[in-house]
């Protein structure tokens, strides 16, 4: 597996509120994630940046999964955790009252991959079968489309685009999604927040995933994208391709 992480603050924003990373474990198993502090929220820098670095530093200390049942305890387990130490963090310190962020959190092994996500950054995978969004956002507007109150179009332009239903380190006992899926070499996966996916339509990711190109420039390729179109949101990707190769980058 090859991995690639980069992150650019955008052309508006006065500091970057996203983190995230890719993460190799002891048996070379990876950790791709993302995440987007809270905007219109106090440090919500502080949130994505605890969620990343917990995240991290137990994946470090993990060995193995062999199955798809024990990698979707061990996101959902480690979250709750996360989930906790941002809260308490939040209530002990007055500067950070009110902070929480977005996660999508990937586990990647040789025969499948576990995805697990709270809030509106996304996950997807591109394959044989053609490009799909993974994830589905925990949004007001998501519900709306869901219940046919709007349609997708509506979504796009409507005025509170930006609310969450829900995110980690905001209440006790925040579940996130989780499932796993089958993957093979030839796969791809970009993990992203919204900063990405606000700007970009579904067939151009597709048509840059599909590219050729290193990874790093496919993700230069896509926070340039986001970043002509106005930039007013951090910008943040990972992407994962499932080949012969190993190493791990940032920017």
């Amino acid at each position: 597996m090859n991995g690639y992480y980069s992150t650019d603050q955008g052309k508006v924003r006065a500091h970057n509120e996203d983190a995230g990373g890719y993460f190799s474990n002891a048996d070379g198993q990876v950790l791709a994630v993302i995440a987007d502090g809270m905007g219109g929220h106090k440090a919500g820098d502080v949130a994505s940046q605890m969620a990343t670095s917990l995240l991290s530093d137990i994946w470090g200390k993990t060995t193995a999964f062999t199955s798809p049942e024990t990698a979707e305890t061990w996101l959902a387990e480690t979250l709750t955790q996360v989930n906790q130490s941002i809260l308490e963090y939040s209530r002990s310190n007055a500067d950070c009252e009110g902070m929480g962020t977005t996660i999508v959190a990937v586990i990647c092994s040789v025969d499948f991959i576990t995805i697990a996500h709270v809030g509106d950054s996304r996950c997807y995978l591109v394959n044989e079968q053609g490009f799909k969004q993974v994830t589905e956002d925990h949004s007001l507007v998501n519900e709306l489309v869901r219940s046919g109150q709007i349609s997708k179009e509506d979504a796009e332009h409507h005025p509170r685009k930006n609310v969450l239903l829900k995110a980690l380190g905001t209440e006790e006992g925040v579940q996130a999604d989780i499932q796993s899926i089958g993957w093979e070499k030839g796969d791809k996966l970009l993990l992203c927040s919204d900063g990405l996916t606000n700007k970009l339509r579904d067939e151009e990711l597709e048509n840059i995933l599909n590219s050729s190109e290193a990874l790093q420039d496919s993700a230069r390729r896509l926070i340039e994208l986001a970043n002509e179109r106005g930039g007013e949101d951090n910008i943040s990707v990972v992407l994962v391709d499932y080949d012969d190769s190993a190493g791990e980058g940032e920017s």
